[in-house]
């Protein structure tokens, strides 16, 4: 299997460190064989909202030109993908499908961080309360879509929370994983995460009853750095994440394909609201 990260930063989202000639370098160095930088997605908002967890909309253009050059200069010795980590916010999907179009995006991973969009400031992490359901019908209705690689951090809602899980978020993972299975979307064994719970000592994300579960339905798995400073392309940590995903019963992949959004647009594949 070959080594390779799809989940990777920038400093424009402005909580991620270091140069983006700097994550490419300790990619190389970590033995990454493709690397996919994917930074949290601007939005076109119809509000004056800015959000400081994502770039700007006028950061994009930098973004992408950066990208593409190091995919060129590095070429003979790493593969270098071009996409975006995006929520499901249903009033801005068709712009998410045309900027995907018009910017030649090679891949969504579908980071479930806000309810509705984050103008409303419901963040999903911990979710509590009627947001509980409302985070696991936004991955499910998201994932539905054909627009994202995979589903990143899926036990996101575990964050903060200690990692108990009720009875409640139990089902709401067992939809999560149903739907990766029917509609054959990957889930992320998120190594950030991994490191959040060696520091905290507890399991909140990732989680080892999320992919029991998981194991329960013919879902594929990948390892995600979410890569935020060069640290966290450690060859070491990439290791310990494939050990401890490997010891579910799930498909574990290497890659993932680029998402044909143009093909999206001319068949209508769209489950949002309008």
């Amino acid at each position: 299997m070959r080594q390779t990260n799809f989940h990777t930063h920038t400093s424009r989202c402005h909580h991620a460190y270091g140069e983006d000639e700097e994550m490419v370098r300790a990619a190389i160095q970590n033995g990454f064989e493709v690397l996919g930088i994917s930074d949290h997605t601007c939005w076109k908002y119809d509000s004056d909202f800015v959000a400081h967890m994502r770039m700007k909309l006028d950061e994009f253009a930098d973004y992408k030109d950066s990208v593409l050059y190091l995919k060129d200069r590095y070429k003979k010795q790493i593969e270098i993908r071009f996409g975006l980590e995006a929520e499901y916010f249903p009033k801005y999907m068709d712009w998410l499908l045309e900027f995907c179009i018009e910017n030649e995006i090679d891949y969504l991973i579908f980071g479930n961080h806000y309810y509705g969009t984050d103008e409303d400031h419901i963040y999903l992490g911990g979710a509590k309360g009627e947001y509980i359901k409302g985070y696991f019908d936004t991955c499910v209705e998201g994932m539905k879509t054909g627009m994202y690689a995979y589903l990143a951090h899926p036990e996101l809602i575990l964050r903060d929370t200690g990692g108990f899980i009720t009875p409640e978020i139990e089902e709401g993972f067992h939809r999560i994983c149903k739907t990766s299975q029917d509609y054959n979307v990957p889930l992320e064994f998120n190594v950030l995460g991994m490191q959040h719970n060696m520091r905290m000592g507890y399991e909140e994300y990732p989680h080892t009853k999320f992919w029991q579960i998981a194991a329960q339905y013919n879902v594929k798995a990948i390892l995600g750095m979410d890569a935020h400073r060069i640290g966290d392309l450690d060859q070491k940590l990439y290791n310990l994440a494939l050990e401890k995903l490997s010891k579910f019963d799930v498909e574990i992949i290497d890659d993932v394909p680029s998402i044909d959004y143009k093909k999206i647009k001319a068949e209508k594949i769209k489950v949002w609201q309008k």
